[in-house]
């Protein structure tokens, strides 16, 4: 995985309970780990090359954070999946110039947005 200067390269989410985060976000998106011991988890990359963040239990939860915008292809079924593995909707979905978007919550609070460009 090769890094482009000036774009996001690595996410950090501080989690409250290891397990219950890598459960709520493989349920929810499907993504996948690298464990790292107890107390750290990397997110792998999509295409299986390198990680793109990691989960940390020794990190803040809940919202105040920089805001994550993960992308979706199916924005409805997105919303779905997030409730059905646990999340929470605050906001949306709603329209916007670039297309249409929710903000959720995650069990610990963590507050993320996803977008689609229909």
């Amino acid at each position: 995985m090769s890094q482009v200067h000036h774009t996001i390269d690595y996410i950090e989410m501080g989690v409250g309970d290891l397990a219950a985060a890598k459960a709520f976000y493989g349920k929810a998106f499907g993504w996948e780990f690298n464990d790292y011991g107890p107390d750290y988890s990397g997110i792998r990359n999509a295409t299986g090359d390198g990680e793109v963040g990691g989960l940390n239990p020794g990190g803040a939860t809940g919202p105040g954070g920089a805001l994550v915008l993960l992308y979706s292809d199916d924005l409805d079924a997105t919303v779905q999946a997030v409730t059905a593995a646990g999340g929470t909707v605050t906001e949306g979905p709603y329209e916007f110039p670039g297309g249409r978007r929710f903000l959720f919550a995650d069990p610990d609070g963590t507050v993320l947005g996803v977008w689609a460009s229909s």
